[in-house]
């Protein structure tokens, strides 16, 4: 039973299989992509709503809007350009079954293939720049640009009907009926009462006429009387529209039939196929029809002015023809758009520079240089200005716009003391009294005595022409006439004397210090007070009872050994700026040298800083200028039990000024406060740290003997935690850590590193205390006496030195001495004998 079922399954089952089987190959067909060029889309009629049947427009081909030079897929056949060459059939034949081996066509037929990485060759690649400088093949090549007809329009009249054209005919208003018929391969349309009509080649307007007097018989009021209008209307609109086809052939990128639109144009044939290629015209594409040149067509009349006169609409077996150009010329340089134009015949050297956009603003327009190939050789054209409208040019030529010169024909120039400096005309400035009035005048500070006039000669070599201005302001003097390139030169009275300043130096505010580092422009009429409120007042430090003016001597004795060099003004002056009655509207002169000292009785806050095993560590403030060690840790409460005298260290930082670089006073400020502080950190190039090793416990003992040191400002007391451990390191068989034990002498802590090494330098050995100070080994006789070693000491083995001798090196050394003292000797003994 089972068995009987699956028999019945299979008998259903299995034509669908042979069905899918079949149709693999063509589906493998469809999904494979081509490199046929794609076409236009094949026509697409309205359809205007209120037929009588209802049934939608076929729109066969409607994704075929292209150019010829873009891939598409090849299930567009139809708008594919078909050739009648039955070897290129073949090859379309066996390209869509798939075939490896089959030739693949290309969108350029002008035999422009890549290679198989997909490069062109050097060939190709030249062929394709000069495409691209042709002026017009962008607009053929640009993905962006589709002048294919949108087929949503509304019926043109003057279309000429033709076979396969669908015609929908409406009678509206006081009668109503609506008719849809299809023009036939003869050139009819069939209506019910009407017969055969025939339509064919007529446009839509003398199709509606004719419509208009077959249906006038039955249909009342298509036709007025009476002298009004007819009451009944008649409307012909297109519904599908048929395919023509059109060839396309000449110098174009791609030669071939194509099934388009009938809606289409000429140029929109054009377009499918590429467009011309790089010898075809744009200036004369003929349309051909049933042998007769019917229409011209101007590209560039479409790229100029957006119109082409001779763009007609396509037919059935329509040939539109691109022939060879004529006249071509290259234009470089200076234009808005270089490239290779075309020209008619009666084109002139304007009309040139016209398609190439004109001229650039820095273009040379007087003339123009045209590089021409004779017969025999090239040669250069210069056409001047006047005779651009009349210059004929030659197929070949290379016409070169190059730019303006970089200088200024009728520049004068006026510097220096006067309201607007710059560059001026010399037409307008021809003098130097006129030159100065454009520039508006002269300023106050002006030095008329003496200017100058860089006067540039003909062989480009300066002269300098010195005048008093002043004469020929006042006409004493006849003014000066200008030529081009002069220079002129006023100096200002500032730029000839020194810049007078006042300094301020020492306990003053000063907020902009970094800006003028305590120099302050003199005025005239300024006083002590003036300049010591631009300086900010006085510091709290200030010793104000004796403010020092130092002034130079301007009219001491020469040659006298003892001769005053300078003056001093002594003033008090109170924290108020203002000084006694008698001193007071003191006027400084230029370069006085105003000094304000630190106040004697004054000092700031200095700290200490206890660190470690301190019963309350931190910053400490020096009460007097006396205080030692033991007064700063009595202060802190004493030492902990954890606390390790014996490896305490004062840690001391000083500021040193390097004198071979310029000084800072901004960093030199900073850092001064930061030894204050206590916060600098990290190596600073101009702050010396020192450890000095004190011995905490006689300290402690005997305050104020000889080893309480006296502190200083941000010194750093470190107290370190007990120490149980000694380190040993340099040039031993195991640098390690050791535990510290009583009785243990150097040697041994050396002992548990494993031992000297046959480099290790032991006469040089060293230790280190925790306190920072340094004990060396010292030698008694052959001995060598270790120092003592303390719990967190660091031992130190260095590196033996490298003998400058190997041992054979010194062995023959020795050899070599030895013999000639030995020859010294016989020699000294020989000379005695015979005496």
């Amino acid at each position: 039973m089972n068995t009987f079922k699956l028999a019945k399954n299979c008998k259903f089952i299995l034509p669908y299989l042979l069905s899918l089987i079949i149709s693999l190959p063509g589906l493998a067909q469809v999904a494979t992509p081509q490199s046929a060029p794609t076409s236009a889309p094949t026509s697409t009629g309205t359809n205007p709503s209120g037929t009588q049947s209802g049934t939608p427009r076929s729109q066969s081909g409607a994704q075929g809007n292209q150019p010829a030079n873009q891939p598409a897929n090849s299930n567009q056949q139809s708008n594919t350009p078909k050739s009648n060459d039955p070897q290129s059939n073949e090859k379309g034949k066996a390209a869509a079954n798939n075939d490896p081996n089959a030739p693949q066509e290309g969108a350029d037929q002008t035999k422009i293939n890549t290679s198989t990485t997909g490069t062109l060759s050097p060939a190709e690649q030249e062929k394709l720049a000069l495409r691209q400088k042709i002026y017009g093949y962008s607009i053929f090549a640009d993905k962006q640009f589709n002048p294919i007809p949108d087929l949503q329009i509304a019926t043109p009249t003057n279309y000429v009907v033709g076979p396969g054209d669908e015609l929908n005919i409406f009678i509206y208003n006081y009668a109503e009926a609506s008719y849809k018929t299809k023009v036939s391969r003869d050139g009819f349309i069939t209506i019910e009462r009407l017969g055969n009509i025939f339509v064919s080649g007529r446009t839509i307007e003398e199709v509606r006429k004719i419509l208009i007097d077959k249906f006038s018989k039955f249909t009342p009021g298509l036709i007025g009387a009476n002298g009004e209008t007819a009451r009944t209307k008649l409307m012909v609109t297109l519904g599908e529209i048929r395919n023509v086809k059109v060839f396309v052939t000449g110098e174009v990128i791609n030669p071939g039939t194509y099934e388009i639109t009938s809606l289409a144009s000429a140029f929109n044939a054009l377009y499918q196929a590429g467009g011309p290629n790089e010898i075809g015209s744009f200036r004369d594409v003929r349309v051909v029809r049933a042998g007769k040149v019917v229409s011209h067509m101007d590209i560039y009349d479409y790229l100029v002015n957006g119109k082409i006169d001779g763009d007609i609409r396509v037919q059935d077996n329509d040939n539109i023809v691109v022939g060879y150009y004529q006249k071509r010329v290259e234009v470089t340089g200076m234009v808005k758009r270089p490239g290779i134009y075309e020209l008619k015949p009666e084109e002139k050297l304007t009309d040139v520079i016209k398609y190439a956009g004109g001229f650039n603003d820095n273009a040379y327009k007087a003339r123009v240089k045209i590089e021409r190939i004779t017969s025999k050789e090239r040669k250069i054209v210069d056409v001047p200005e006047e005779n651009y409208s009349s210059a004929e040019v030659v197929t070949g030529d290379l016409i070169n716009v190059e730019t303006i010169l970089d200088r200024v024909e009728n520049i004068v120039t006026i510097e220096g003391a006067v309201m607007r400096q710059g560059n001026y005309s010399l037409d307008n400035s021809g003098t130097l009294k006129k030159l100065i009035e454009n520039a508006q005048g002269l300023r106050e500070d002006a030095f008329t005595g003496r200017i100058s006039v860089l006067r540039t000669r003909t062989d480009l070599t300066i002269e300098s022409i010195q005048l008093n201005l002043a004469d020929v302001l006042n006409n004493s003097v006849p003014d000066l006439v200008l030529t081009r390139l002069d220079q002129v030169v006023i100096p200002s009275k500032f730029d000839m004397a020194q810049s007078a300043i006042v300094t301020v130096e020492g306990e003053v505010n000063n907020p902009k210090f970094g800006e003028n580092d305590g120099k302050y422009p003199y005025v005239a009429n300024m006083t002590l007070e003036d300049v010591l409120v631009k300086a900010g007042g006085f510091r709290e430090s200030a010793f104000t009872t004796e403010v020092e003016v130092i002034r130079r001597k301007r009219n001491s004795i020469p040659g006298a050994a003892n001769a005053q060099i300078a003056e001093t003004f002594k003033f008090n002056v109170n924290r108020d700026l203002s000084i006694g009655n008698t001193e007071s509207n003191f006027v400084l002169l230029p370069f006085d040298q105003v000094i304000v000292r630190k106040s004697p009785n004054y000092v700031e806050q200095q700290s200490v800083y206890l660190e470690g095993e301190i019963l309350v560590p931190g910053s400490y403030t020096i009460i007097n200028k006396n205080d030692k060690i033991s007064d700063i840790i009595k202060r802190s409460g004493g030492l902990t039990e954890l606390a390790y005298p014996e490896g305490a260290t004062l840690l001391r930082r000083t500021f040193v000024k390097n004198i071979t670089a310029p000084t800072n006073f901004l960093e030199e400020a900073a850092t001064q406060e930061s030894i204050k502080e206590g916060t600098i950190t990290g190596d600073l190039p101009n702050v010396k740290e020192e450890s000095i090793g004190i011995k905490l416990i006689s300290i402690l003992k005997n305050p104020g003997s000889f080893e309480d040191l006296v502190v200083q400002e941000g010194d750093i007391i470190r107290i370190p935690k007990r120490l149980e451990t000694v380190q040993v390191t340099g040039e031993v068989l195991y640098p390690t850590t050791v535990k510290y034990g009583r009785g243990l002498s150097f040697a041994d802590y050396i002992s548990h590193s494993g031992g000297f090494t046959t480099k290790s330098l032991r006469k040089s050995s060293y230790i280190k205390y925790p306190n920072g100070s340094v004990d060396r080994t010292r030698k008694f006789m052959f001995f060598n006496v270790y120092p003592k070693v303390e719990p967190g000491s660091e031992i130190f083995v260095p590196v033996r030195g490298t003998p400058t001798l190997t041992p054979q090196q010194a062995i023959q050394t020795t050899i070599g001495v030895l013999s000639s003292v030995m020859t010294l000797v016989v020699t000294i003994l020989a000379f005695r004998t015979l005496k």
